[in-house]
């Protein structure tokens, strides 16, 4: 019996992207095998961090690495990080009175909700968020003009959720990290390059295990190898109650090495799979579709669909959920009538069914 027959589940068909709500993401075989050897054998813990860790950090050309539970977790960490800097004393007692530098500058149109607002991994690391600029624009004079004597350091979040126009760019947050001799996170959780962040001069950069990298529950943190020792100290702390098992950790590393190896799919690639998809869902009534690039700049494209008619695009998104397999779509842009499909998890039969529940509903 599957899991699904025996939890009493819903199939789903995940065309909303990489999305925790829904598990993220698929694992290949090679991450699986790594996960059972991981699952069939014991290991010196704080070992297998660091030589994973050092693994990680020689394919991906960075000082050094640590693997952790989620990319919230690396947030949290790498906050907790920067403002005990490597205080034994801190990692026991995170939110002591005796550390007084907490400031973490954020740009305000980066303090989003991905799931959880980006200020509760902040605060949770021991951090006080302090926002620069304004909800449609940051420059880098008002990064600079919240500095003071209690700046830990700065945070940017490289995301599609974050406001996109009039905001500084990671080379001018970079320049005034290193005018100021502060630290620059980037938490860059479902980026595709593992390599871009670290290279533009970010101190930290943070990357989801379950994205784009396709790994198991993972986050990994690279960067300044000063910063990920003093990282690893908060296992002593807050990284307790978010430590990551030892088959995801190898699971993890695997994937990685896959990644680096073979990419992952191309803007191309997707364009040529949904170009039929589109062709078919334009030949039904009340639905007007067309390819679309992702709002971030990302070489992701998908489906947008723009509903016309009785039904509402929310009514569609409600009835696509409703029966087994649950179709789940991008709803962002539900207000305006327009449903997006993100096919990077999709394959051509889950098109197919999308297609006939569509028809269903349309008609």
């Amino acid at each position: 019996m599957d899991s699904y027959k025996k939890f009493n589940l819903k199939d789903v068909i995940n065309a909303s992207g990489k999305m925790t709500i829904l598990g993220v993401s698929k694992v290949s075989e090679s991450v699986l095998a790594a996960q059972r050897f991981g699952g069939e054998h014991f290991f010196e813990m704080s070992q297998l961090s660091i030589q994973t860790g050092s693994y990680l950090a020689k394919i991906l050309h960075v000082e050094d690495a640590q693997v952790v539970s989620s990319a919230s977790a690396g947030i949290a960490q790498s906050i907790a990080a920067l403002i005990g800097q490597g205080s034994a004393y801190h990692a026991y007692h995170p939110y002591t009175d005796k550390v007084t530098r907490r400031e973490i500058i954020l740009p305000k149109g980066h303090n989003v909700d991905y799931g959880t607002p980006v200020e509760v991994m902040v605060e949770q690391g021991g951090g006080q968020i302090i926002e620069a600029g304004y909800a449609n624009m940051c420059t880098p004079e008002n990064v600079e003009t919240m500095i003071t004597k209690q700046t830990a350091a700065i945070l940017y979040i490289k995301s599609h959720h974050t406001v996109q126009k009039s905001m500084l760019n990671v080379a001018e947050a970079v320049a005034v990290a290193q005018k100021h001799k502060l630290p620059l996170i980037i938490d860059a959780a479902a980026e595709a390059d593992l390599f871009k962040y670290t290279k533009a001069g970010a101190d930290l950069v943070i990357y989801s295990g379950a994205k784009a990298i396709e790994g198991p529950s993972a986050g990994l943190v690279i960067g300044k190898k000063e910063y990920i020792d003093w990282l690893r100290l908060q296992g002593k702390g807050i990284g307790r109650s978010m430590k990551i098992g030892k088959d995801n950790i190898l699971g993890f590393t695997q994937a990685v090495d896959d990644y680096v190896k073979n990419g992952s799919e191309s803007g191309n690639s997707m364009k040529a799979r949904l170009t039929p998809f589109i062709e078919r869902l334009n030949q039904l009534s009340n639905l007007e579709a067309k390819i679309v690039q992702d709002g971030a700049g990302r070489d992701i494209y998908r489906a947008s669909i723009k509903v016309t008619g009785e039904k509402t695009a929310k009514e569609v998104i409600q009835e696509l959920k409703a029966e087994s397999p649950a179709i789940y779509t991008r709803e962002y842009q539900a207000n305006n009538g327009i449903i997006e499909f993100d096919i990077r998890s999709v394959s051509e039969t889950e098109m197919n069914k999308i297609v006939t529940r569509l028809t269903e509903i349309i008609n």
